[in-house]
């Protein structure tokens, strides 16, 4: 029997309705992404609750906090020192690009054209151009 366009085989009667399968899937979905959002939720208000800790803390005498050596501050020193010269190496080598760049955008060519590029037709510099 067909019922809307469908067979009645393909769809599952409760009561006076009739569902079809892909209404199924729907349902289970939706049921699927619920249940995920509502225990996402629950979970980061437990989570949130936990991780808070408003207690100051208090050091100890018995409690060894670390001081830096004479030893510890030279090698930080040194390491501060290799990242700054690598620092100004980097912006030099930016700053040659940079001219580099701006002179291949200027080139003068021997007819009083001003362009970078020349374009190659057939093999040869266009000669159309120098006439």
């Amino acid at each position: 029997m067909i019922i809307n366009g469908k067979r009645i085989n393909d769809m599952i009667r409760i009561g006076n309705t009739c569902i079809s399968s892909t209404m199924i899937v729907m349902i289970l979905a939706l049921v699927l992404i619920a249940t995920m959002a509502i225990a996402s939720i629950y979970n980061s208000n437990e989570q949130g609750a936990s991780l808070i800790d408003i207690t100051p803390h208090e050091v100890d005498s018995s409690e060894s906090v670390w001081t830096p050596t004479k030893e510890d501050i030279a090698y930080q020193d040194s390491m501060f020192a290799i990242v700054e010269q690598t620092s100004q190496d980097v912006d030099t080598i930016k700053e040659a690009i940079d001219h580099i760049l701006y002179k291949l955008e200027r080139i003068e060519h021997a007819d009083g054209t001003i362009d970078s590029i020349r374009y190659i037709e057939g093999g040869a510099i266009d000669q159309s151009r120098n006439q």
